[in-house]
């Protein structure tokens, strides 16, 4: 079970890949056939397999040799890890016959909160860029999902108040030089997701990330001290982080000053 898990979710990844690349090219990604983005050569199955074509073709399109970028597979593994982590940690047995519905459905939900948090994650990645059309259904969905989970709305409501009174003081602030619009529905959604006071860990958490990191590339010489940082790929991971170790994480904090 545990390693069928692995292979959807990486599987979900690759899909992942596509949706981001075709809401970039403003492109459906329901129906159409997948093609290399240099010579618009048509990919075929055997050019698909996620993370084993990239190995096998050396990370290159096998018909004009240009080189994809390293992210595809690694969004493939991410997923497949995350998935596999969401699977565990609803269900510490792994004993599939121990599913109940309500677990099921609790695992359903996470597995598709977590793959519009990936998008997210991606597209603020490569293009700087938070799109409502991604987080608005997802906020949707959390809010919808959780009531149905038996969350408390008024824990939903304070989450999201919480996230997006956050960013949008901010904004307020530095009169939208800090941060957009798209920062303070994504910090709404993450309010959804994880409802108070787990927000607050995952804003603790996004914002430790973005500044390790961000210090990390700046020492690389990859990034300067001026140049932008998709922090809404921060925020994403800070927020399925907190999801599946929000109390975890909490408790260990408290335990080092009491």
């Amino acid at each position: 079970m545990v390693v069928f898990i692995f292979i959807l979710g990486i599987f979900v990844g690759s899909f992942l890949n596509v949706v981001a690349r075709r809401l970039h090219r403003q492109e459906t990604f329901v129906t159409g056939f997948s093609k290399c983005l240099f010579c618009g050569h048509r990919l075929h199955t055997r050019d698909l397999v996620p993370v084993l074509s990239y190995i096998y073709l050396r990370g290159r399109c096998r018909y004009c040799r240009q080189p994809f970028s390293v992210l595809y597979p690694l969004i493939e593994l991410l997923t497949g890890l995350v998935f596999l982590l969401i699977f565990t940690t609803v269900l510490p047995s792994g004993d599939i016959f121990a599913l109940s519905g309500y677990l099921a459905i609790k695992i359903a939900l996470w597995w598709v909160l977590a793959a519009f948090l990936i998008v997210i994650f991606l597209y603020d990645w490569k293009y700087y860029l938070i799109l409502d059309k991604v987080v608005l259904p997802a906020a949707v969905i959390a809010l919808a999902g959780n009531l149905f989970l038996g969350q408390h709305l008024l824990s939903l409501l304070l989450g999201a108040l919480a996230g997006g009174g956050f960013f949008l003081a901010q904004f307020l602030v530095s009169r939208g030089q800090w941060i957009g619009w798209g920062d303070i529905n994504l910090g709404v959604l993450m309010g959804l997701i994880l409802g108070w006071p787990q927000i607050l860990t995952a804003l603790f958490v996004s914002y430790m990330l973005g500044s390790a990191v961000s210090l990390l590339l700046i020492a690389l010489r990859i990034k300067k001290w001026k140049d932008k940082i998709p922090f809404g790929t921060f925020l994403s991971l800070g927020t399925i982080i907190a999801m599946l170790y929000g109390p975890q994480l909490v408790s260990w904090y408290l335990a080092l000053f009491l």
